[in-house]
């Protein structure tokens, strides 16, 4: 029958004879999909096993370019905490240009902690880019005593004081269980 049309039969397909060109509909590539392949010294150094720990890093103070170097490391004790996310507006000749700006903390609960800020025009991408951000931002955290040295340090070694824009922030040392008297969002840090 398809010897009568002139060689139109096989409607079934996509028109390519299934000769296997193009790339297909992305079966059999999800081994390869998530290796990291780092791309500095230090990335190469922390794959190979010769940095076993973000200590190492830091005593150094060797810039990180990677994020994935700070998951290598910190592997399941990092976690992340959106703290903050904020319409922006830009005004353009065909009216405002709405943007998301999202705030992360980024924290392995052990002395660990960076902040990242992005802004882009979806909120999933904008939360992404600042974990991404906030990971490279990792800095260790100096913790001390309050009264006794007995057990793991659990505050501040002495009073500390932050200033960003007009937001002034003062950490004061405290007895084990106090907790925070602070925000909800300075809590979360």
């Amino acid at each position: 029958m398809s010897d009568e049309r002139g060689g139109f039969g096989r409607g079934r397909g996509r028109g390519r004879g299934d000769r296997g060109r193009g790339r297909g509909r992305g079966r059999g590539r999800r081994d390869d999909e998530n290796v990291w392949v780092p791309v500095t010294k230090l990335g190469r150094l922390v794959k190979e096993g010769k940095i076993q720990s973000i200590e190492e890093i830091f005593l150094f103070s060797l810039p990180v370019k990677e994020a994935e170097i700070i998951d290598f490391l910190l592997k399941e004790k990092l976690h992340d905490e959106v703290m903050k996310i904020m319409p922006v507006q830009k005004q353009s000749s065909a009216g405002q240009r709405t943007r998301f700006k999202a705030f992360v903390a980024v924290g392995d609960s052990a002395g660990h902690i960076g902040l990242g800020v992005k802004c882009s025009s979806e909120v999933a991408t904008a939360i992404r880019g600042a974990i991404t951000i906030a990971k490279l931002n990792v800095v260790p955290v100096r913790r001390g005593y309050w009264g006794r040295k007995g057990g793991m340090p659990h505050t501040v070694p002495c009073k500390v004081t932050g200033k960003c824009g007009s937001v002034r922030v003062r950490l004061i040392p405290a007895p084990r269980g106090t907790g925070l008297v602070s925000s909800p969002a300075g809590k979360k840090l």
